[in-house]
């Protein structure tokens, strides 16, 4: 049962992973659900509390990086909070448009036409746009590494 519930954990991680880059899962959250999965199965005896509380840390964190990194980005290159929603919204769209390339070019077009609503000019717009989406790759390369931490974390517990 270890060794199934071992590559159970590791199987699933690998997927959330992968799921950093799509807006709506909350890949964090699928990472500490497929640790508690793997503690049921085997008796809760592997992952120790330091573990736990790093990992809630970790999934808090992951939560609120894409926040601060779009509005981080946004406000450096002069964007508005439309712009930041622009891209999120963008990034959502992007999922069923053009997958995959529509996951990054999406969010650039979402957050023009928001810059644009905030009432920019269209040079603004675009410069706005530019950083609220630089922002937002910038919070989705800092979720990955966070959500690589978890793993490794979690696989060193338990191998």
């Amino acid at each position: 049962m270890n060794a199934f519930a071992d590559w159970l954990f590791v199987g699933v991680w690998l997927l959330a992973l992968f799921a950093t880059f799509i807006p709506v899962v909350p890949a964090g959250f699928v990472i500490v659900g497929v640790a508690l999965l793997h503690e049921l199965l085997v008796g809760f005896g592997e992952i120790g509390l330091p573990v736990w509380i790093a990992l809630a840390v970790l999934t808090v964190l992951s939560s609120l990086i894409d926040n601060i990194a779009g509005a981080l980005g946004a406000r450096h290159f002069g964007g508005s909070r439309q712009g930041v929603w622009g891209a999120f919204i963008g990034g959502l769209l992007g999922i069923f448009v053009l997958p995959p390339l529509g996951l990054f070019l999406m969010p650039l077009v979402g957050a023009y036409v928001g810059e644009l609503v905030a009432g920019r000019s269209a040079e603004a717009a675009l410069r706005g746009a530019w950083g609220a989406v630089l922002g937002l790759l910038g919070g989705l390369a800092g979720k990955f590494l966070i959500h690589l931490l978890m793993g490794v974390l979690v696989i060193q517990a338990i191998f």
